[in-house]
């Protein structure tokens, strides 16, 4: 279920990882405190008096409450994943349907980065990936030591930048066919 969102077979020849990421542990501190309070809630049905028949409506509406708020966002945390390889930034995500974007590192074109106090504190943060398409960049959100993974996406561009920004298309990107 957990793992890299790119294995060895989807690699294309001469590809490969260079970073595997996952999001900061931050992403489930709520649920796993909404989990304690469930917990606690249901150990205090056991000792205040009241009907069973009560008790396990309390208990199964806390049972409810735990799957929505807690094993639902620790699935999502658990099975969301970035692999950055030499040739492009990879998203796969899901629980029961796996989606996946892919961006070609030559399609790049900024990389901001974004922490609040909170991920000041914890070494995470927010890069916004953006492309040179139509579509919306990709958002990787509460990523471990995010300043050392920019630093590693930019030493990546950078060095497949062969330097022939003649126009036609951008440093590196495949050839269209026949150049004029």
């Amino acid at each position: 279920m957990c793992g890299m969102a790119l294995n060895q077979d989807d690699l294309i020849d001469g590809e490969r990882v260079v970073m595997d990421l996952h999001e900061h542990a931050k992403a489930v501190i709520w649920p796993f405190l909404l989990l304690l309070v469930l917990l606690v809630a249901a150990a205090f049905s056991f000792v205040v008096p009241m009907d069973d028949v009560v008790r396990w409506i309390v208990l199964g509406v806390l049972a409810v409450v735990a799957v929505v708020w807690v094993l639902v966002p620790w699935l999502k945390w658990r099975t969301t994943s970035w692999t950055v390889t030499t040739k492009r930034i990879a998203m796969r995500s899901g629980i029961v349907t796996r989606v996946g974007r892919d961006i070609p590192l030559y399609r790049i074109n900024d990389i901001a980065l974004e922490k609040d106090l909170l991920d000041r504190m914890l070494g995470c943060g927010t890069l916004q990936v953006s492309d040179a398409t139509e579509k919306a960049g990709m958002m990787l959100r509460d990523v471990p030591r995010v300043e050392r993974v920019q630093v590693q996406l930019q030493e990546l561009l950078h060095s497949a930048d062969d330097g022939s920004d003649d126009g036609e298309w951008p440093p590196s990107e495949p050839s269209r066919g026949r150049r004029r």
